[in-house]
């Protein structure tokens, strides 16, 4: 889980809401100032229980360096309400979510996806989306194992057996048993457990069946050209950093770790992330 350090919105940045597939989808905007130079936008995804806000720390800075940035939150994550579907929380049909909202961002479009959001991003991709490049934030090669993976496979088992009410448990189990949640200030503790409230039961238990269960799409993402970049933190404990470092080769991609960082960058390192993803965007674009 990324907790954002607070909650401040930057004069760049405003919320939006924009339209999928499965229902109207929440966003964070950064709008570059008037007065920079505007380059290809970027749409950024969030992982497995995270949200919009995971990328908050970043948006200002990439508006000000002239990207437009939108971050969301997936259908069934916090405030982008989804159906009681299941098919609705597929990675086929969150990759579909993902590829039309590319799309509007218009052509030479930059996608970023972390954790479950990375698998997501990369379905997009390997389905036939064309974005100028992908990033895969703390993301790995494959389903989630591990004691990542464990804690997953309880959290399905809770929302079998509890339904919603289980929002209520796995959000007092965070506060009582995550020592960053007890650090965190009052409006960001309020914020989290909102966010678990927010979520769909349904999309929890198909999302958490898919990160533990997906394939290992590597050679077809491969296939497609698409300039990829791996980029996690020094610390991370979901996908190991061999195991990325290893993608990243397999990959032939650019490869990048962020030092003072673990599984969620955007939050924990915020300036060398904006600093690695403008670096690769502008190789990419040969600026």
């Amino acid at each position: 889980m990324s907790i954002p350090p607070n909650l401040e919105l930057a004069p760049e940045v405003t919320r939006d809401w924009l339209s999928g597939p499965a229902g109207r989808i929440a966003a964070l905007v950064g709008e570059p100032p008037a007065d920079v130079p505007p380059a290809a936008g970027v749409l950024l995804v969030p992982g497995y229980t995270g949200s919009k806000e995971d990328f908050l720390p970043i948006l200002a800075p990439l508006a000000r360096a002239g990207r437009r940035a939108v971050a969301i939150d997936l259908p069934g994550q916090f405030e982008s309400a989804g159906p009681d579907d299941p098919q609705a929380y597929s990675l086929d049909a969150l990759a579909k979510t993902v590829t039309g909202l590319l799309a509007d961002l218009g052509s030479g479009a930059h996608l970023v996806g972390h954790s479950f959001g990375g698998l997501v991003t990369r379905r997009a991709v390997v389905s036939g989306a064309t974005p100028a490049s992908l990033t895969m934030l703390g993301s790995g090669p494959a389903g989630l194992g591990g004691r990542r993976g464990a804690v997953v496979v309880l959290m399905r088992e809770l929302l079998a057996d509890q339904g919603a009410a289980a929002l209520e448990v796995m959000a007092e189990a965070s506060e009582r048993d995550d020592p960053r949640v007890a650090a965190a200030d009052a409006g960001v503790r309020d914020f989290l457990r909102r966010r678990w409230l927010g979520n769909s039961p349904v999309g929890l238990s198909v999302m958490g069946q898919d990160l533990l269960t997906a394939d290992d799409e590597t050679v077809g993402l491969t296939g497609t050209a698409v300039p990829v970049l791996v980029l996690h933190g020094a610390g991370d404990d979901a996908w190991t950093p061999a195991e990325q470092a290893a993608m990243a080769k397999r990959l032939g991609s650019a490869y990048v770790v962020i030092d003072d960082a673990d599984h969620s960058p955007a939050c924990e390192s915020p300036a060398a992330t904006v600093e690695a993803l403008l670096a690769f965007w502008a190789g990419v674009e040969g600026r």
